[in-house]
């Protein structure tokens, strides 16, 4: 029987949706129920349907004590809300239910596996946030907490972990039926891992490994981590906090780290070869995948930063927070490519197509206009001599307002920047990254869903995300280059059934 703190959140939730008008949320991308959400939770495919749990605090559209909340859709793209699926309501989660991972068991049920947070008072009078793993077996909708939570404690890990820095697990069944499962930590002096655990039945849980280790590379402690095989390579994700950016990578402060190798598993020995950021733009955070039926690895995640929440929307309004476009993955000479799932095509409609468009200063071509869209741009010099300085896509435009994408190509820079777009506070507006270019030649898709853009570059080598809450009537494109540049432009829009 759920708990009077669930029953509270789930009737809230279902009357107060009620109130949020859909032009006023996005089309396909997923945002709370109602209130707030960061970190994609559970991401799975279960009894015929991808389930998306979210950390979730209904009541105001700030963080708070966290849920999950949940949704479920067939096609990654449409959603359908369900009731809250945990709430912060017993002695190891009082303090907030935080992010975790899901897995069928053998017996039909699913599993959740999530962070339990209890706060503590230290010797100096201060309070500090004790963290371990717990359950919780449900059918997709109800979920009972396992009796014996917690599952995993300081005990279960080397005594230089630290017990106030230990979340977001990943669990996933292993061939056998087994299961393991990724956790991160940091060391009692800050330096972040990810600590590897296994279980016969997914209840009891042992320790095997540190299977990464900072070391000081990448920023502070290590959250989120997700570990699995790709493309004949395993891939370790995380975001870790505090990061210090390296040339044109890791700029977001608390960021996101995708690790490429090989893992031996008789040793469980991961071997780094490669590593990148995920999202070179302003807004992803906490990335994570699932293994879907067709076997594509699918990845999602929170479309927002933590240095920007609520500055740049107000705290009236009835939610805040999306989920990225899902992206599938792959691996392309050592590096991570992301590409929107294959589904949005679906929604395509109202194709309009230019090719060869001279570009020199700003030109607007008739029927390219739109906040729900999907544009794939082809942009060259005129010649090999004569490579133009300057290149940008201006969207979410009206006399005062834009959001930009620009490329220079003699830099090899491609830059996003919403300083334009509205808002009112002096927050991160513009982040850059280096591409692959040559003679000045790029490929961009750019995918709008009302508050948001995904620039998907060179056929997903980076991707770029940005959030940006412009008035709905600002919907003009624009192109503009400093010099001569030569587009070709296929443009849909993206309908909402």
């Amino acid at each position: 029987m759920a708990s009077q703190i669930l029953r509270d959140a789930r009737a809230y939730e279902e009357i107060m949706e009620e109130k949020i008008q859909r032009e006023k949320r996005p089309v396909f991308h997923l945002s709370p129920r109602v209130g707030w959400m960061n970190d994609p939770n559970g991401f799975s495919y279960y009894n015929g349907e991808y389930h998306l749990f979210y950390q979730y605090y209904p009541y105001k559209p700030v963080w708070g004590l966290m849920h999950w909340g949940h949704a479920v859709s067939k096609d990654l793209l449409h959603w359908e809300y369900l009731p809250a699926a945990i709430a912060p309501d017993t002695m190891q989660d009082k303090d907030g239910c935080f992010s975790g991972s899901a897995a069928a068991l053998p017996d039909g049920r699913q599993l959740l596996m999530y962070t339990g947070v209890a706060k503590e008072m230290q010797p100096d009078g201060s309070i500090k946030e004790v963290q371990t793993q717990c359950l919780a077996v449900g059918d997709g909708k109800d979920y009972e907490k396992y009796k014996k939570n917690p599952v995993l404690t300081q005990k279960d890990f080397p005594e230089d972990g630290d017990k106030y820095n230990f979340r977001d697990p990943k669990l996933w069944q292993e061939e056998d039926g087994s299961y393991r499962c990724v956790v991160g930590n940091c060391t009692v002096d800050g330096d972040g891992r990810i600590l590897l655990f296994q279980s016969k039945d997914g209840f009891s849980w042992e320790f095997c490994l540190v299977l990464a280790e900072n070391k000081g590379r990448f920023g502070q402690m290590w959250e989120c981590p997700d570990f699995f095989s790709l493309d004949k390579k395993q891939v370790l994700i995380t975001s870790p906090q505090y990061m210090i950016p390296k040339g044109l990578e890791y700029h977001n402060g608390n960021g996101t780290l995708c690790l490429i190798g090989t893992f031996d598993k008789e040793t469980n020995c991961f071997t780094e070869e490669y590593n990148q950021a995920i999202d070179y733009g302003i807004d992803f955070y906490a990335p994570q995948t699932l293994l879907a039926p067709d076997g594509r690895r699918i990845m999602i995640g929170w479309m927002q930063n933590w240095d920007t929440c609520n500055l740049h929307r107000e705290e009236q309004q009835p939610w805040f927070g999306q989920m990225s476009l899902p992206r599938e993955l792959s691996i392309k000479g050592g590096r991570l490519i992301q590409q929107p799932i294959r589904e949005l095509e679906t929604m395509r409609t109202e194709q309009i197509i230019y090719n060869d468009v001279s570009v020199q200063g700003v030109v607007q071509l008739d029927g390219v206009k739109g906040r729900k869209i999907d544009m794939e741009l082809n942009i060259r010099p005129c010649n090999k001599e004569e490579i133009f300085k300057k290149f940008a896509v201006r969207f979410a435009q009206n006399d005062i307002c834009h959001t930009a994408v620009s490329f220079r190509p003699h830099e090899s820079i491609v830059k996003v920047d919403r300083k334009f777009s509205g808002s009112r506070r002096a927050i991160i507006h513009q982040r850059r990254c280096l591409v692959n270019t040559e003679d000045g030649k790029l490929k961009l898709r750019i995918i709008l869903d009302r508050f948001s853009a995904e620039v998907f570059i060179n056929d997903g080598e980076q991707v770029m995300t940005i959030t940006f809450y412009t008035d709905q009537s600002a919907d003009g494109i624009s192109f503009y280059a400093d010099g001569k540049a030569v587009i070709d432009v296929v443009k849909y829009n993206l309908k909402e059934e």
